[in-house]
């Protein structure tokens, strides 16, 4: 199955980039992910817990980066093994490119699945498969976008100090800064 997408990211290229390429921010983004680790040069590795229909299943996969052209793109490519549930492949092609307020995202995303997973029916398994990419990207898109105006008047509200720390990008979680 083929999935495109994109987004307009608040934020510029580089620290754009900079979340593709970093395990910690991955781990937040991907949904069920309980770990994550590894760096871009030697893939990264990962333990996901999903429930597809009936079939719940422990993934445990790896993801490596190829044709890495800093910033501008990146394809991620991984296979995750489910047990009895079945396995997952997949890649996605990543384009980044400035524009006027920030940096737009593209995506486009090849998957497959074997096994019981397989078994469910292209229709289950390719609407689980567009809600986990669009939960991806977005989720994405809230760790490394930066506060907008609107934002950072309410976080300097009382109502919302509470809240200071969730506007934060990722980068400025990371730094302490704002």
């Amino acid at each position: 199955m083929k999935l495109t997408g994109s987004r307009v990211i608040n934020a510029p290229q580089e620290v754009v980039w900079a979340g593709i390429l970093d395990a910690e921010v991955l781990k937040a983004c991907v949904p069920g992910c309980t770990e994550m680790s590894g760096n871009p040069d030697d893939g990264f590795e990962a333990t996901v817990v999903q429930k597809v229909g009936p079939v719940k299943a422990t993934f445990k996969g790896a993801v490596t980066l190829e044709d890495m052209n800093a910033p501008n793109s990146v394809k991620l490519v991984g296979e995750g093994k489910g047990g009895a549930a079945g396995f997952a492949k997949g890649g996605a092609d990543v384009t980044l490119t400035a524009v006027d307020g920030g940096t737009q995202l593209d995506y486009e995303v090849d998957a497959r699945v074997g096994g019981k997973l397989a078994q469910l029916g292209s229709r289950i398994i390719d609407g689980f498969a567009k809600k986990m990419a669009d939960q991806f990207f977005e989720r994405f898109q809230e760790a490394v976008e930066e506060p907008s105006e609107a934002d950072m008047e309410l976080a300097d509200g009382d109502a919302a100090g509470a809240d200071e720390t969730k506007k934060k990008s990722w980068l400025g979680r990371i730094t302490g800064k704002a």
